[in-house]
């Protein structure tokens, strides 16, 4: 009888598991396709529409910094405010009734995602270091692009694990706990105090909620949205609001059945998800991956700032996670996940290069209004997240698969 609970158990945590992958990868193939239409119209005779429509002002001036809001400043500032949002959920979750819920479990994905910032950020500022106004682009390399990264592994099928699938979702969500960071500290500008001080009260209040037992969604929301507009207001980024906001979401620990109807924040996150996946991310990728190629040559590959954020996509993701991964066996901090080549490892790490969504969007962040070197940037995203995905595609594709009794020793 408890066995067969305990099955029942894992099964659903399997399931759930295994719907969020399917979501994942769906949405990753649509951000594919938004990425592909957004540089055809970037291209084509639609090019003036296109870039147009973006920059069109839509008005309320909802901080004096940004001026009036455009379509471009609605997408980025307020729709992926609810893309981080998702992002803090599942983090929040994680941590508490999921894959990084225990510290051995953690260990892993923890040291491989810093190991896979840190060197991107190296090689990016080694190979930038003759022009210091390139040098806040540091983090554009050093983020990965879950949806996109997951999408590739879909076309794969059964010949990528669960294990692996796991593993590079577990490192993706530390990976998005360091953007956030480095968004919330490297990237805030002319702070306003007053904005910041009437944030904190708002998440005060949040948190008053949290105690109390408040399980309803609405007042949070609520709330989330007077707290986006405060942190708009206070010069910090306006989507770190979505982080912030997710903590104070009250969760309800149900091991082995993650998808607890009563519990507050996984109601949320599966009303979210598939708006985030099929609407917001690729609208997003439509509205920031279209660079025109007209007035350039071949020769902006050899650009510094191309170079070095493709260098670090490609070369410094794959040497830091799978370096960090080699680092944690030798000194016995953590295993690699059981069922595992190293070649699958590899494969999975070339796949951790692609930056996309993050990189482009760090990008904006560190070059505001500098529209020649954010086109330079885009450029270098794309370039280092091709080559990752043909390369992480074709290791996985061609990786041995390890026999069943290696994947249950």
């Amino acid at each position: 009888m408890k066995r067969r609970a305990q099955h029942r158990a894992q099964h659903r945590a399997m399931s759930a598991l295994r719907a969020f992958l399917a979501d994942e990868a769906a949405g990753g193939i649509v951000l594919i396709v938004a990425a592909v239409l957004a540089m055809i119209a970037a291209n084509s005779p639609l090019a003036s529409a296109y870039f147009h429509f973006l920059h069109l002002e839509t008005g309320p001036a909802l901080a004096p910094a940004l001026g009036p809001m455009t379509v471009h400043l609605w997408i980025n500032d307020a729709l992926m405010a609810l893309f981080f949002l998702l992002v803090g959920l599942e983090i929040k979750r994680e941590l508490i009734d999921g894959q990084l819920a225990s510290p051995a479990r953690r260990r892993l994905p923890i040291v491989a995602a810093a190991a896979g910032m840190i060197v991107p950020a190296l090689i990016y500022l080694v190979i930038t270091m003759g022009d210091a106004a390139l040098r806040p682009g540091w983090a554009i390399p050093a983020a990965t692009d879950i949806a996109f990264a997951i999408g590739v592994m879909a076309l794969l099928g059964p010949r990528v694990p669960p294990a692996l699938k796991l593993f590079l979702t577990t490192v993706a969500i530390v990976d998005d706990m360091g953007a956030v960071a480095i968004i919330a500290v490297a990237y805030s500008h002319g702070l306003d105090l007053g904005a910041l001080a009437a944030a904190a009260g708002v998440l005060a209040i949040m948190a008053a909620m949290s105690r109390r037992g408040v399980r309803s969604l609405a007042p949070y929301l609520v709330a989330a949205v007077l707290l986006w507009w405060l942190v708009l207001l206070s010069g910090v980024h306006a989507t770190v609001a979505g982080v912030l906001a997710a903590v104070f979401i009250p969760i309800t620990p149900t091991p082995g059945s993650p998808d607890d109807e009563h519990s507050p924040l996984h109601r949320l996150e599966h009303a979210l998800s598939p708006w985030v996946a099929f609407a917001i991310v690729p609208l997003f990728g439509f509205a920031n991956a279209g660079v025109a190629l007209g007035g350039m040559s071949l020769s902006v590959l050899a650009e510094p700032l191309v170079i070095g954020v493709t260098a670090g996509l490609f070369l410094g993701k794959q040497a830091g996670i799978l370096g960090g991964i080699v680092l944690a066996e030798r000194l016995k901090i953590a295993q690699r996940p059981k069922g595992t080549s190293w070649t699958q490892l590899y494969g999975v790490a070339l796949l951790a290069g692609i930056g996309f969504t993050m990189s482009l969007f760090i990008g904006g962040l560190a070059f505001p209004g500098e529209a020649v070197l954010i086109d330079k940037v885009k450029i270098g995203v794309l370039a280092g997240s091709i080559l990752s995905a043909v390369a992480g595609f074709l290791v996985l594709r061609f990786a041995a698969v390890p026999s069943k009794a290696a994947m249950e020793a």
